[in-house]
C-alpha cells in the first residue's frame, strides 16, 4: 500500500510539472510575441461613427479638450477612423515599446483630417502603432492607405435625421460599394442602442480578409440607432 501510495504521488507530482512547464512554455510563446513589433496576422481598420461617440461622451460628461475638434468643431464629422489595429487571429498585441517612442506633434496634427482627436492619435500610436513594425510616420501612412481603400457608403456621409437600422444592413451597405469585401471581413460593433463602431478587417497588404474572431464579436442587437450629424 505504501509502495503504491508513494507511486501515485510521484505520478501526480510529474503530472504537475508537465503541466505547469505547458503553461509556461505557452505564456513564454506568446508574451515573446508581443514584445515583437511587426510580429501579427492583420489588421483591423476600426471606422468610429462620430455622431455616437459624441452623444455618449456628452452623457458622461467627458467631451473635453481632445474631442473638441471632433464633438465641438465646425465640422459635422460621419465615419471616422478611430484606430488601424495590429491582430492575432486570437488576440492582439498592444504596447510593444515602452515607453513608446515621441509622436512628433507635426505628424499628429497631419491626421486630424482622419482622426479629429489629438488624444485619440497618441494612444492610437502608443498602444497600437508600436506594434506594427513600423515607424510613426510609416504607420499613419498606412492608417491613411488602409482608410483610402474603404469606401463610405453615401447614404451616411451626410445623415439628417436619427436612423434605426439592422447591423447586417450596415455591412450589406458597405459590401456593395467596396468590391472584394465579404461578411467574414467586417463587424458592427454597439454601445447601449447605438451603432459604436464598423471595423474592416485588412491584410498587411491592406486587402479585405476574413476575421472569424472579429466577426464573431459584433453587435448581437437586432437593431441600432445611428444619430445624425450635428446639425442634423
Amino acid at each position: 500500500m505504501i509502495d503504491r501510495g508513494a507511486r501515485t504521488f510521484r505520478i501526480l507530482l510529474a503530472l504537475i510539472a508537465a503541466i505547469t512547464l505547458a503553461t509556461a512554455g505557452a505564456a513564454g510563446a506568446q508574451d515573446h510575441r508581443q514584445s515583437a513589433p511587426g510580429e501579427f496576422d492583420f489588421y483591423v481598420l476600426a471606422l468610429s461613427w462620430s455622431p455616437s461617440f459624441c452623444q455618449e461622451a456628452a452623457e458622461r460628461g467627458r467631451a473635453g479638450r481632445s474631442q473638441d475638434t471632433q464633438c465641438g468643431g465646425e465640422r459635422p464629422y460621419s465615419f471616422v477612423v478611430h484606430g488601424l489595429w495590429p491582430q492575432y487571429e486570437r488576440g492582439f498585441p498592444d504596447y510593444c515599446q515602452r515607453p513608446a517612442p515621441r509622436l512628433d506633434r507635426n505628424l499628429m496634427a497631419s491626421m486630424l483630417d482622419l482622426m479629429p482627436a489629438p488624444g485619440l492619435i497618441y494612444n492610437e500610436w502608443d498602444k497600437h502603432g508600436t506594434c506594427s513594425g513600423l515607424g510613426a510616420r510609416g504607420y499613419f501612412e498606412t492608417v491613411r492607405k488602409a482608410r483610402a481603400a474603404v469606401k463610405i457608403p453615401p447614404e451616411f456621409l451626410d445623415l439628417a435625421a436619427e436612423r434605426t437600422v439592422a447591423p447586417d444592413e450596415v455591412e450589406a451597405a458597405f459590401i456593395k460599394v467596396n468590391p472584394g469585401l465579404s461578411n467574414s471581413a467586417i463587424a458592427v460593433t454597439c454601445s447601449r442602442s447605438r451603432l459604436s463602431e464598423v471595423r474592416i478587417c485588412m491584410s498587411k497588404d491592406l486587402q479585405f480578409r476574413a476575421c472569424e474572431e472579429i466577426d464573431r464579436r459584433g453587435c448581437r442587437r437586432d437593431q441600432v440607432v445611428m444619430p445624425p450629424l450635428r446639425g442634423g
